[in-house]
């Protein structure tokens, strides 16, 4: 019952996400008229939970290297803070950036707990909010000017092109709501993945992972937001901006719909890096941002005429605002709930550069001065760490830095095979690796990076491989498996 209290937020944000930015796939179909509300809700609440089902670890992985929520009642309140800033933009009927509420709401954990923040992943996502509109408007251009020359060229009866319009804006109108689901399951239930209470399950189309059972549940609650509370946000996005035809509906929703799949899928990824071409990262962007750009887009083309720019100026404020707020409310919420409720909202994690950490770090070329006069003494969270290192050590790099971080973290990690029998029995570990884990049963490590050594120590299969992108699944197979045992052999 605590469990599924503590991911009722996760819940709740699900809902909010999908009331508020299904608009972004099926606003403008209706905002033209071409498809009805029930049509659009049903569609978009099956292909959501498709989405969030097949595809949505791999925008997951960003947004948890941001900043690693490591307390259910933590994550309980970092998504109820993004989940109340969405609700509150949807109830004065703007389409928010739902990637924002949740990237702003997980910084405010990280200053409250005086955890670090990824900077790499910060950037990366970052970055996404500026590429994913710019982008969309110029897939909105190929997109346009390629059906007007076509249409221009070819004679069709009005029904024929109005029936092929609005199978088309159902079609584009799925795929949109697959992508919504692949990208944005990240933002509903990312910050649960690190906490997961799921264990791997079996069944007949193979294992289930803990995440994929909670991207599933997120998917379910963001189609419920979809079929009783989007209609609002759906007549803004399909009617306040910009004055569409029924191609342009398509064209938008077509636009944005690829951008989505773009940042969200791991296949595509592989098909970029196995031809040596530059990929495409993958992070949760902002499905508000890709559809307002595809407007854009579609905008100047046509001379910019017919534009609310007032309304522009207004959803652009809400983006501006939506990530300062929910930090603002997380942190604010994680003091309360830790301090009148009782809960622990974060476990302490303290560093120190042990005799063994420093050998360590010199085997992999790292060295500063005060290296031996900080062994041996403890720091209480990261950010106190980071800033010793660099007082006493200016000119270190920044990634010498953050590996000296990395290997001094005190994480007694204790293997107990008892916690792990349904997942042995189940056989989600290969035989090998169900060897090394029995053998090692009962052994203790002071440091996580000790524990991952011994066990590659004992057998290749828990190798990280360097074999480039033909061996990138089999090493995020052991890399998940590896993490799942960080957090249950993690001696609280």
């Amino acid at each position: 019952m605590s469990v599924l209290i503590f991911l009722s937020s996760g819940l709740f944000l699900g809902w909010s996400h999908g009331a508020n930015n299904a608009a972004n796939v099926f606003g403008t179909a209706i905002g033209v008229k071409m498809v009805s509300f029930r049509t659009a809700a049903i569609i978009t609440s099956i292909f959501v939970v498709l989405g969030a089902g097949v595809s949505g670890a791999g925008a997951s992985l960003t947004l948890g290297k941001l900043g690693s929520v490591n307390e259910l009642a933590g994550a309980f309140m970092v998504a109820l803070a993004a989940a109340v800033t969405v609700a509150w933009m949807t109830k004065i009927k703007l389409p928010v950036s739902t990637s924002q509420a949740i990237v702003g709401a997980i910084i405010g954990w990280n200053f409250f707990s005086g955890s670090l923040t990824d900077l790499s992943s910060l950037s990366k996502i970052v970055s996404s909010w500026v590429m994913s509109p710019i982008l969309a408007a110029f897939f909105a251009v190929v997109f346009y000017g390629s059906f007007r020359f076509i249409l221009k060229r070819i004679k069709v009866h009005l029904l024929i092109l109005d029936y092929y319009n609005r199978l088309g804006l159902i079609v584009v109108g799925a795929f949109g709501a697959y992508s919504l689901g692949a990208n944005n399951i990240a933002n509903v239930m990312g910050v649960f993945v690190p906490v997961s209470p799921f264990r791997p399950i079996e069944t007949m189309l193979g294992t289930i992972p803990g995440s994929e059972q909670l991207f599933i549940m997120g998917g379910l609650a963001m189609a419920a937001g979809v079929m009783t509370y989007s209609y609002k946000v759906m007549k803004t996005v399909g009617q306040s901006i910009l004055k569409l035809t029924p191609i342009t509906a398509l064209v938008v929703v077509l636009s944005a719909s690829t951008v989505l799949f773009l940042f969200a899928s791991q296949g595509f990824e592989h098909f970029l890096a196995v031809r040596g071409l530059p990929t495409i990262p993958l992070v949760p962007v902002s499905s508000s941002q890709a559809i307002i750009g595809a407007l854009i887009g579609i905008g100047l083309f046509q001379g910019g005429r017919g534009m609310n720019y007032r309304m522009l100026g207004k959803i652009a404020s809400g983006w501006i605002t939506t990530p300062i707020i929910a930090c603002v409310i997380s942190y604010v919420s994680l003091f309360i709930i830790q301090n009148v409720f009782d809960q622990q909202v974060y476990r302490d994690v303290e560093y120190r550069i042990s005799e063994s950490v420093s050998k360590k770090l010199i085997s992999e070329g790292i060295n500063f001065p005060a290296i031996d006069d900080m062994t041996g003494i403890k720091y209480n969270n990261a950010v106190n760490f980071r800033d010793e290192i660099i007082k006493k050590s200016s000119g270190l790099p920044g990634v010498s830095v953050d590996r000296i971080i990395d290997l001094s973290r005190l994480m007694k990690t204790k293997v107990d095979i008892d916690l792990i029998s349904s997942e042995i029995s189940d056989e989600w570990f290969t035989p090998g690796q169900a060897n090394v884990l029995k053998a090692l049963n009962g052994k203790t490590f002071t440091y996580i990076w000790e524990f991952h050594e011994e066990l590659t120590s004992h057998s290749d299969e828990w190798k990280v491989i360097d074999g480039g992108i033909l061996s990138k699944r089999r090493n995020e197979d052991v890399l998940s498996k590896l993490e799942y045992l960080d957090k249950k052999f993690w001696v609280k």
